[in-house]
């Protein structure tokens, strides 16, 4: 027997919908992380980005557990001196839900340049909606 390497050439990549409606937050994250590296393909190479494109429906509609609601922070520097930002889950849920989304899947993903490549193929959009129709995506189901 031989192992095949995944490369660039012989990559073949889909699009998968999924609907983030009643999903928990961090199970569902790892399941699209999981999808982006190409973990779920046979030809799977560590080095290599084999994943495929997913799109995200209804992000706005992701539940947590515990007091994450209220207590969650998110934070990032601006690069000045004394200006760590800091924002509240429940804040972020109201101006920017698909963030929330794309900071979770984008924490278990590597963090180098495979990683930022892999990161731009996770589409996020809120309500039922999007524009991707014409890459024929195929509907993914997760266990809730």
């Amino acid at each position: 027997m031989k192992t095949t390497m995944a490369n660039n050439e012989t990559i073949q990549r889909k699009w998968f919908v999924v609907d983030a409606e009643g999903q928990t937050l961090g199970r569902f994250a790892s399941e699209i992380a999981s999808i982006l590296k190409g973990k779920h393909k046979p030809e799977y190479t560590p080095h290599v980005d084999c994943g495929d494109y997913v799109i995200v429906l209804n992000c706005e509609k992701i539940k947590v557990t515990g007091k994450k609601e209220s207590q969650k922070v998110y934070r990032h520097h601006t690069g000045w001196i004394g200006n760590l930002k800091e924002v509240k889950y429940s804040d972020m849920m109201k101006k920017h839900p698909d963030r929330i989304l794309i900071e979770a899947v984008k924490g278990m993903l590597p963090k180098n340049s495979l990683g930022r490549d892999m990161i731009k193929k996770l589409k996020v959009y809120t309500g039922s909606e999007h524009n991707h129709e014409a890459q024929k995506p195929e509907v993914l189901e997760f266990k809730s």
